[in-house]
């Protein structure tokens, strides 16, 4: 059986293309957090909406190739999976950002600070998983890296039960409360999809460790 190494060999074109889609998702949701810590600076957005828009040429690229491509030694559906997936980061990220913006008279106040950077260090992880699939044969540091996003997927559980308590303490007015929630789920579901895409890297190294 071929390797990923022989597979993704150097200047590889769907290596370089999972990589940039990689990146654009880190900076996508990088790009949230700053809005979130500072909502008046409006111009993140443009910047979002134009890393949203790098990654999903990026998506396109990639199904592309792969029609073009005869792939020997990984299943095509592998690199479409990862590929759909890391194109779902930025996809949802795009989404918290939209309605972040459109709720915002209802959610002054509110600090969103500290599980916005969850995300962010959930992409960042995500980022070096697909950067050491150039050492494919170096299982253990990708081992490493998937258990440390399990890990913060799991703390971005806890903080969210623990900013549920809050908000269903009864403090918040219905509505108030019904538009909190959705931003907290969103900020999770980022978190959720760099989970998923750290899944599917493990299992393409698995498969051809």
């Amino acid at each position: 059986m071929f390797s990923l190494q022989q597979l993704f060999g150097k200047g590889d074109k769907f290596y370089d293309l999972l990589e940039g889609a990689a990146r654009e998702a880190h900076e996508s949701v990088r790009l949230v957090n700053e809005l979130i810590r500072s909502p008046r600076d409006t111009t993140k957005l443009d910047d979002l909406v134009l890393a949203r828009r790098k990654e999903k040429k990026i998506s396109e690229q990639i199904s592309t190739e792969l029609v073009k491509t005869f792939v020997t030694g990984l299943e095509r559906e592998d690199i479409e999976a990862l590929a759909r997936f890391l194109y779902k980061i930025p996809k949802t990220a795009e989404k918290l950002a939209e309605r972040f913006l459109l709720a915002s008279p209802h959610l002054q106040g509110v600090n969103f600070g500290e599980q916005s950077e969850m995300m962010v260090k959930a992409t960042e992880v995500v980022l070096s998983m697909i950067h050491q699939l150039r050492k494919i044969e170096d299982l253990e540091r990708i081992k490493e890296l998937n258990d440390k996003l399990q890990y913060v997927e799991g703390e971005a559980d806890k903080l969210m039960m623990n900013l549920l308590r809050d908000l269903y303490s009864g403090k918040y007015e219905a509505l108030r409360s019904i538009v909190i929630r959705d931003i907290y789920e969103l900020i999770e579901k980022v978190v959720d999809r760099c989970r998923d895409t750290g899944n599917a890297v493990m299992d393409i190294v698995l498969k051809n460790s």
